[in-house]
């Protein structure tokens, strides 16, 4: 390397140094400062604090809900026939099924029932279904009616209406 070449680096390198020395950040610290000075924090006070109100309990004629007691029945309900056969429907829990559809037979209108296995079952008046001992009491275009028989904490049996709607079909897009 020549003289010169040695002297232009070393004063390229020179002025390089120079310019990186020194502090010119001064007047940002102290912006800083003053903007950290001015600022403080705000805490919302704290919420005042409600008296305790006692709570009176006047229900001394009512039953005593930690105390058992046996659930008033309708009475002369029997019991359901356990010597019947089970239809194939007896054996699926009422909330697996869905109501697809209907046919019309004559002036008998069918229930098409969809089971969680994707069987479809037709149904009518008289028909069994679900785990409940329910017995089909009408089918129409838009739902089926059943009666179910389940036993209360007591053990005596208890008749319930349930409806089972017609499910739309979803369309897919």
């Amino acid at each position: 390397m020549s003289k010169r070449t040695l002297t232009l680096c070393l004063a390229i390198s020179f002025v390089a140094l120079t310019g990186c020395g020194g502090s010119g950040d001064d007047d940002l610290k102290a912006w800083m400062a003053e903007q950290g000075a001015s600022s403080r924090g705000k805490i919302d006070p704290i919420p005042p604090i409600r008296p305790y109100e006692a709570f009176t309990y006047n229900a001394f004629t009512m039953p005593d809900p930690f105390k058992p007691r046996k659930i008033e029945s309708a009475k002369g309900t029997r019991g359901p026939d356990l010597t019947r056969r089970k239809e194939a429907l007896e054996s699926y829990p009422l909330e697996t099924l869905a109501m697809v559809g209907t046919l019309q037979r004559g002036k008998a209108t069918i229930g098409l029932v969809k089971a969680s296995d994707n069987k479809v079952f037709q149904v009518r008046q008289g028909n069994y279904m679900g785990q409940n001992f329910g017995v089909i009491t009408s089918v129409s275009d838009a739902e089926i009616s059943l009666k179910e028989l389940f036993q209360d904490g007591a053990g005596d049996w208890v008749e319930r209406q349930t409806k089972m709607m017609l499910q739309e079909r979803e369309q897919k897009k």
